[in-house]
């Protein structure tokens, strides 16, 4: 009875949509950006029905991995096919996806340590503006998600961290769960890599939360998932525990697969209905 009540409040709440019309997926646009000095890209799907109505839409902000960019989740992940399917079957609300670019000039989605580059600052301060701006999506936190495989799913983990009045739902997939990587190519002075780590570092960011601070990141629905020949199947693990210890609830799934396209593409459509739930209402 339940699973028949969420299919009809997410086709009754959200935009109707008839076989005549399609979803589309843009893969290449761009915006200016004043902080990081440059033209940045990103991929977006708009769901059935966003051309025909004049309906506003929840977004899920979804990050690629490293070696990837904007069109990974678009050509291997086999985004529009996927959610057109999950959205159908009435798993999933009708939402916009957006894609950014991860990896141009610099690799990843955080701030560098030495200052030269604020990709955390252009994702919050001019990427999510900006959609809000173009398309027409609900900007109120509840009607927000981000998430993300591998470096992506690092993203995921500490922009719901730094910002859990952002996002209602964060959904990090065999996550990468710390900017070690970054500290150790970077040639930044001693200070700012220390900072950096403070920033980055969720086992930090969670001994160190204010009561406050806490009682927003509980706030955040979180569902964290990694194949168990994940190789950093350990450090989700880890995450999971944290997690426990500080009474945040979280969904924590270990199924079998690796660090692989299969398994995404497999993960994809749950958190899609994972996160409906957060834009949805009973």
């Amino acid at each position: 009875m339940k699973n028949v009540l969420l299919i009809i409040v997410m086709l009754s709440c959200f935009a109707p949509y008839g076989g005549a019309q399609e979803s589309r997926v843009y893969e290449t646009r761009t915006l200016k950006s004043d902080i990081l000095k440059m033209d940045r890209k990103y991929a977006v799907y708009l769901p059935p029905g966003y051309e025909e109505s004049d309906v506003s839409y929840p977004v899920l902000y979804l990050l690629h991995g490293s070696g990837d960019d904007h069109t990974g989740w678009v050509q291997f992940g086999q985004v529009r096919q996927i959610a057109d399917r999950a959205i159908a079957e009435g798993r999933a609300a009708p939402m916009i996806i957006v894609m950014p670019d991860g990896n141009t000039q610099v690799k990843g989605y955080f701030n560098q340590p030495d200052g030269s580059f604020a990709y955390e600052d252009f994702f919050f301060d001019e990427l999510i503006p900006h959609i809000e701006k173009t398309y027409r999506v609900r900007s109120e936190r509840r009607y927000r998600a981000v998430s993300g495989l591998s470096m992506g799913g690092g993203g995921t983990i500490f922009y719901a961290l730094h910002r859990p009045d952002i996002f209602a739902a964060a959904a990090p997939l065999s996550a990468t769960t710390g900017g070690n990587w970054l500290i150790r190519d970077s040639k930044a002075p001693k200070d700012r890599l220390e900072a950096f780590g403070r920033k980055y570092g969720f086992e930090y960011i969670l001994n160190n939360a204010t009561t406050e601070e806490m009682e927003q990141i509980r706030r955040v629905r979180w569902y964290v998932s990694c194949g168990d020949d994940d190789f950093l199947f350990r450090d989700n693990g880890m995450l999971h525990i944290l997690f426990r210890e500080k009474e945040i609830p979280h969904e924590y799934r270990v199924k079998d697969g690796g660090h692989t396209w299969t398994y995404w593409r497999m993960e994809l459509p749950l958190v899609m209905e994972f996160v409906s739930k957060s834009f949805t209402q009973f």
